[in-house]
């Protein structure tokens, strides 16, 4: 299966033979366009199912993850899917508890409680609401193609080890089972796409284990389910500074962390569905979700790949609809259908997990003629962002980890492309002697590739007078004025004088505004 980052016109934003048509390129469905038709309603209804069904055993992972009981995980699913769909500005993205979100919280509940663990999760939803409106989601414009492609390999591999467990010291059934779980999705879109494969699997698969009364590890087994709805929950805590810098450093780190996997979970899904989203609308769209969260008293979260994956990709999901029925539809299932759906083998989820994580891997980023093709620097950036989201299993600290790579190595690329040459002499007296040196400068000129340029000139040696051209080069920051003051200084100190010509523009304008501001000699 091709990748989702590489899949740029080979999806189309509905399922073939959808009555309604495709929306149109470049808009963003609506919940109108979930009714406008009657298959397209289907897909919708039937994608929010399968991605409940999927949502419930990670929910309760990640509340164990945290430190609290499964019912709040869930809990903060069925509150984070449900408002995301009226929040967000990503329609068909699956927001819930969250891997991630548990990890930075899970100290919170383990020294200070769980009335501390949701003001956490209320003050990081207030962080996200701020710094989207100040335009943290204008950043993702900075993130490289090659982080992009590491942060969805790392993505699947992490969906895959997921599983593991799962496969582990389990009776033997199992691996058949979740084999059939897989030959059901990649064969059964070939006869219709009028039900999503995964359901049909899991359905099949729980058919099959419940007439037979084979005894394989069920969704039951993961933990207790809730038997009764959400209730509004207020912390008991003293609302002092105390507090406050208790939980600040928390919630930031969530509202970061969120912020991040949500925005490049929302790329993903843009690339795949060819329409672009609002990316400011999504992350404070992220912050009241995780404030209505804490209102109902749950752990927080943000956007989910694996499980956005299945409603976009694997069922071809494309509104609000999705999500809202998502949220709607675990809440039912783990409320008043808890008995029935603790019967699901987890067989049946691995293989759907399985199918997410080959289907997220983009293949075309490790096939060997790739590899030697790319050039080596991005292929760095993208193990680096791998390897660092698998080491600290948090796809936010990959991601800047890999763009911090990527900005090294491209100043290192920049910086050797500047060059300095004496293009001219003139002699003014009767001896012959030279008189004035001229030097040409050409490249881009920053902190990386201006700082070696003070050695480059011959202060002793040169005439009196050194002319330095920088028509063929441009100045983009301090530490270039910094430098030519430098050169100058050197110069003045043996007598000589030198004169700067060929800036233009912004460059003509940094240099006449910082020279002589920035210390003497430096």
């Amino acid at each position: 299966m091709s990748a989702p980052a590489t899949t740029h016109g080979a999806s189309s934003p509905t399922p073939a033979g959808d009555d309604a048509g495709p929306a149109p390129i470049g808009v963003l469905p609506s919940f109108r366009y979930a009714f406008s038709s009657a298959r397209r309603l289907r897909t919708e209804v039937l994608a929010g199912l399968v991605v409940a069904l999927a949502l419930i055993p990670e929910a309760i992972s990640f509340s164990i993850l945290a430190g609290v009981d499964p019912r709040v995980g869930l809990f903060a699913s069925f509150t984070m899917a449900v408002t995301i769909a009226f929040t967000g500005g990503r329609p068909a993205m699956i927001s819930a508890a969250t891997g991630a979100i548990a990890l930075v919280v899970a100290p919170v509940v383990r020294d200070h409680g769980m009335d501390h663990l949701v003001a956490t999760v209320l003050l990081a939803g207030v962080f996200q609401v701020v710094l989207s409106l100040l335009g943290v989601g204008k950043l993702m414009r900075f993130i490289p193609r090659s982080v992009m492609i590491g942060f969805v390999n790392a993505l699947a591999i992490l969906v895959f080890a997921a599983q593991i467990p799962h496969l582990i010291g389990v009776p033997w059934l199992v691996y058949p089972m979740v084999a059939a779980g897989i030959a059901i999705m990649v064969f059964f879109p070939r006869l219709t796409t009028a039900v999503p494969a995964p359901l049909i699997a899991i359905v099949a698969i729980t058919a099959v284990v419940l007439l037979f009364g084979w005894s394989v590890p069920n969704v039951g087994d993961q933990g207790e389910l809730p038997s009764s709805l959400p209730a509004l929950f207020f912390p008991d805590i003293p609302w002092t500074i105390e507090t406050l810098r208790i939980i600040a450093p928390y919630a930031l780190a969530a509202a970061l962390v969120g912020l991040m996997e949500s925005l490049m979970t929302a790329k993903l899904v843009d690339d795949i569905t060819e329409v672009r989203s609002d990316k400011t609308r999504e992350g404070w769209g992220q912050g009241v979700a995780n404030i209505v969260t804490g209102v109902f008293g749950g752990m927080g979260g943000c956007a989910m790949i694996g499980q956005t994956m299945i409603n976009v990709k694997q069922s071809g999901a494309r509104t609000r609809l999705s999500t809202l029925l998502a949220g709607v539809l675990l809440l039912i299932l783990v409320v008043a259908l808890g008995d029935v759906v603790g019967l699901i083998p987890m067989a049946a989820l691995v293989a759907v997990m399985i199918m997410v994580s080959v289907a997220t891997l983009d293949w075309h980023s490790v096939h060997p003629r790739t590899l030697r093709l790319m050039p080596i620097s991005e292929t760095l950036v993208m193990v680096v962002t791998v390897a660092a989201t698998l080491l600290t299993e948090n796809l936010a600290i990959g991601v800047v980890l890999g763009v911090l790579t990527a900005m090294v190595l491209f100043a290192r690329r920049v910086a050797h492309m500047t060059s300095l040459e004496t293009v001219s002499e003139r002699d003014t007296d009767h001896d012959g002697t030279v008189d004035v040196r001229t030097y040409r400068v050409r490249g881009e000129l920053f902190w990386a590739s201006s700082n070696d340029l003070v050695y480059q000139f011959d202060y002793s040696g040169d005439p009196r007078h050194v002319v330095i051209d920088l028509t063929e080069a441009d100045i983009w920051d301090a530490s270039t004025v910094a430098t030519l003051d430098a050169i100058t200084h050197k110069y003045a100190a043996k007598g000589k004088t030198v004169e700067i010509i060929g800036l233009d523009g912004a460059s003509r304008d940094r240099l006449e505004k910082l020279s002589g501001n920035l210390g003497e000699g430096h």
